[in-house]
């Protein structure tokens, strides 16, 4: 039995952080490249792990940045707390650009500018009940899955990694990594596309599946469409409100840091529909946007001016065009990793619409094998597939986020193996 000194102040922490597994996924592969990099100093290591960006900031970026923070050192354009929400010339050019003229029902009033899509993926559980039944795909990206534990709405995790309470939708090569709909009901759903990590899309009939069976169950989708400029065919969605139906089921997830280079700027939004409703345990009908609104407006102080003014400028002339050569830079190099390894011999998947490439580990290699084999032998640090999932197991990403020099380099060092 515990004894507990009475004249000493006892703390009790939030337990449902000690289930989570030894580690989150990225700190693990930090703590075995410091281990490589302590045992052999000279080693020149590649990083195709995590998936950070290289490439500068865009020049129209960087100029209206430098704008506004001048504009801060005046009388009459200094700022102080901007509104939660974000302001309204950035919701307005995102809700034009991206969403009207794609078709999609989105007024600048149900976009809310964030400090991070992973933030907002995350904190979108403060104002949703414990009771919902979850969904994720297996592999996933952990964030969804470590951030359900972390709030208490799940049991602890087995052998393999999964926890109690989540329901997993496995995906990989044998089903074309497109997860089937849940045998039993859900209430909450985790989709991401083009997936991380897998790269895999969804098309138009697919998504609508979801948002029918969404629709159908009364659940909810959180749809992460991070990566959505990355997508090279012209055939796919972009969106879920370019579906049908998905208003009223879906909150969709951006983020201007990978197609903007903004991963240390920090600027991403969330779309929540006016019309989306969820009940309460009374089981009265609840307006979702004005939980979230209450929500951001007690705790979030917003994003500063100077980054909404940088992320303002992504949508000028010179912006678009900037974005789409840093879109087309990282795609050539996911195309040179699909190529180098596809010629050496291993199976690959994604890098097509997708910044990632993944593989399929040789015969009899596991997940963290194939990472100690790269770090040892080839100086090239990538993500192994159980990090992301007990599905992931015998698969291994690699991200097209490095310069081109060296990705070139890590394939050459590669196919030498």
């Amino acid at each position: 039995m515990l004894v507990i000194d009475p004249i000493l102040p006892v703390v009790c922490v939030n337990d449902n952080y000690l289930k989570l597994k030894a580690g989150y996924l990225f700190p693990e592969i930090a703590r075995r490249v410091q281990l490589f990099t302590q045992a052999n100093p000279q080693a020149d290591l590649i990083r195709l792990g995590i998936g950070d960006v290289t490439e500068p900031l865009p020049e129209a970026c960087r100029v209206a940045m430098k704008v506004a923070i001048d504009e801060m050192g005046t009388e009459a354009g200094f700022r102080g707390y901007g509104p939660e929400q974000g302001y309204s010339w950035l919701r307005e050019v995102i809700a034009k650009n991206d969403f009207q003229a794609r078709g999609c029902d989105v007024s600048p009033e149900e976009i809310f500018v964030s400090d991070g899509s992973k933030c907002d993926s995350t904190n979108i559980l403060d104002i949703l009940g414990d009771q919902n039944r979850i969904a994720v795909t297996d592999p996933v990206y952990p964030v969804y899955v470590d951030s359900n534990v972390m709030a208490g709405h799940t049991g602890d995790a087995s052998e393999s990694g999964q926890y109690q309470g989540l329901v997993y939708l496995p995906i990989s090569a044998a089903n074309d990594f497109v997860a089937q709909l849940p045998s039993k009901p859900v209430d909450l759903i985790y989709l991401c596309f083009p997936n991380n990590p897998t790269g895999a899309v969804a098309t138009f009939d697919q998504l609508s599946r979801w948002v029918e069976y969404a629709k159908e169950k009364k659940a909810l989708i959180l749809f992460d469409a991070a990566y959505e400029a990355f997508i090279q065919d012209e055939s796919l969605p972009h969106s879920i409100y370019e579906i049908d139906g998905a208003r009223d089921c879906a909150i969709e997830l951006r983020s201007f840091s990978k197609n903007a280079g903004f991963t240390g700027t920090r600027c991403a939004f969330t779309v929540i529909p006016k019309t989306l409703t969820g009940r309460s345990l009374d089981d009265r009908q609840i307006n979702i946007w004005d939980l979230w609104n209450r929500r951001q407006s007690t705790k979030f102080n917003g994003v500063s001016y100077i980054v909404q003014r940088g992320a303002e400028a992504i949508y000028s002339l010179e912006g678009k065009s900037q974005i789409r050569n840093l879109v087309d830079f990282y795609m050539e190099n996911a195309s040179i990793i699909r190529t180098n390894l596809s010629d050496s011999g291993l199976t690959v998947y994604g890098g097509e619409n997708a910044p990632y490439v993944w593989i399929k580990t040789p015969e009899g290699i596991s997940s963290w094998s194939f990472f100690d084999f790269l770090l040892n032998k080839a100086n090239v640090v990538g993500t192994p597939g159980s990090g992301f999932g007990a599905s992931g197991e015998g698969y291994f990403r690699l991200s097209a986020f490095n310069s081109r020099d060296n990705v070139e380099l890590a394939m050459k060092r590669i196919r030498a193996l």
